[in-house]
């Protein structure tokens, strides 16, 4: 589980985001960095009993940097404020749908999908709904779905029709979309409770049918 000293860290670090006070607390880094690691490890386990995609992923290929590339960002903080792992085949080297948990203290969150697909991806992803409307339809109104997530997201979601679509086409609202994903946010006080792998792993599994669609269309 999630201990109270790895999100003090990460509260620490929000509040010092510079290389002296990093290294000053190197020590409460790599505790933390190891229990969160360790976290990761028991939600892979989890997640291989039911997506078999990922029986040769490891936790160290799941979980992201802490290290911030600004070469192209107006923020120049070196760090990031949270620990993350994305679980999906071929780790980080491929784009494929995914699970994602977010560790960030007053702003965690579960959930996955495929953000921001390159243009060649994300056509075939709306062909793919199109295509298959109703079985797309069945996964994202299921009551478990709907119950855990209600819906996808609609982060910078087209305001017209992309090219090639017509605006009576009965799935028009999600070809519309430029992501494919579901999130839940999770509160600290459930971030550090013992049942945070049993829950975590649920969300995930909920969330599994969205993600082995996505992966079909695009692979």
């Amino acid at each position: 589980m999630i201990e109270q000293s790895t999100l003090q860290f990460l509260k620490g670090l929000h509040n010092n985001n510079n290389r002296e006070w990093f290294l000053a607390n190197k020590v409460k880094y790599e505790a933390s960095k190891n229990n969160f690691l360790n976290f990761v490890e028991e939600i892979l386990f989890e997640i291989q009993k039911f997506d078999t995609h990922l029986n040769e992923l490891t936790s160290k290929q799941c979980v992201f940097r802490i290290n911030r590339d600004v070469r192209f960002s107006k923020n120049k903080d070196p760090y990031k404020n949270n620990f993350g792992a994305s679980f999906s085949k071929g780790a980080k080297k491929i784009t494929a749908a995914g699970y994602y948990f977010h560790l960030e203290p007053g702003a965690s969150f579960i959930g996955g999908g495929l953000w921001m697909p390159e243009a060649a991806d994300l056509q075939k992803l709306r062909q793919e709904v199109d295509y298959c409307f109703k079985e797309f339809t069945g996964i994202i109104t299921n009551k478990k779905f709907v119950t855990t997530f209600g819906s996808l997201s609609d982060e910078a979601k087209l305001s017209r029709p992309p090219k090639g679509y017509e605006v009576e086409n009965p799935a028009i609202e999600y070809l519309k979309l430029k992501s494919f994903t579901a999130i839940i946010p999770i509160k600290d006080v459930d971030i550090l409770d013992k049942g945070i792998v049993k829950k975590t792993s649920e969300i995930f599994k909920t969330l599994s049918p969205l993600i082995q669609f996505l992966n079909r269309a695009i692979d």
